[in-house]
C-alpha cells in the first residue's frame, strides 16, 4: 500500500481532553488512556504539553517510555526553553515527533506575542531548526489560524517547511 493511500490518526485527548472544566488526569490515568489508544491503532499520540507543568512533563516523558507502536508527541511553542523541555520528554520513545506552534493572527501577534509579522517568521524558522535538531519528526501548526491573514499563514508554513 501506497503510505499516501492511507490516513494517519491523530490523537489530542490527552492534552485537548484535559482543558475541559473538571478533568484532571493523573500520570497513571494518562498512561491507561495512552495504552488504549494505541490498542486501538492510533498512529500519534500527542501526550502533552511538557513546558506546562512538571506532571505533564512526567506523563509525556512515562507514555514515552512505555507505550509501543504510536508515535508520541509533544506540544511546543517555539522557544528554545519550550523545545528543550518537549524533547526531553519525549526523547525515549522509539518514535517520537515534537509539534511546534505560534500563533499567526494579528490580534494574537499584538496581544499575546508581542511580535511583528518578521519576528514571528523569525522565531518560526528558529524553533522549528531546533526541533528538527532532536529528531526528524516536527509538526508545526500556525495558532489561531482562522483569524490570520491567509497570505501571512502560509508564508509561516512555507517557513515551517
Amino acid at each position: 500500500m501506497n503510505p499516501m493511500d492511507r490516513v494517519k490518526i491523530f490523537d489530542t485527548t490527552l492534552r485537548d481532553g484535559e482543558q475541559s472544566p473538571g478533568i484532571s488526569l493523573d500520570t497513571g490515568e494518562k498512561l491507561e488512556i495512552a495504552e488504549q489508544l494505541a490498542r486501538l491503532g492510533v498512529d500519534i499520540i500527542e501526550a502533552g504539553f511538557p513546558i506546562a507543568s512538571d506532571g505533564d512533563f512526567e506523563s509525556v516523558e512515562a507514555i514515552a517510555k512505555q507505550v509501543q507502536g504510536p508515535t508520541i508527541a509533544a506540544l511546543s511553542r517555539t522557544g528554545f526553553k519550550d523545545i528543550d523541555r518537549a524533547w526531553e520528554a519525549v526523547r525515549h520513545a522509539k518514535s517520537n515527533r515534537i509539534h511546534v506552534f505560534i500563533a499567526t493572527s494579528e490580534i494574537h501577534m499584538a496581544k499575546k506575542l508581542r511580535m511583528t509579522r518578521d519576528q514571528v517568521k523569525v522565531e518560526a524558522a528558529a524553533g522549528i531548526a531546533r526541533a528538527a535538531s532532536y529528531t526528524g519528526d516536527v509538526e508545526f501548526s500556525p495558532e489561531d489560524g482562522f483569524r490570520s491573514d491567509p497570505e501571512f499563514m502560509v508564508e509561516v508554513c512555507q517557513i515551517a517547511v
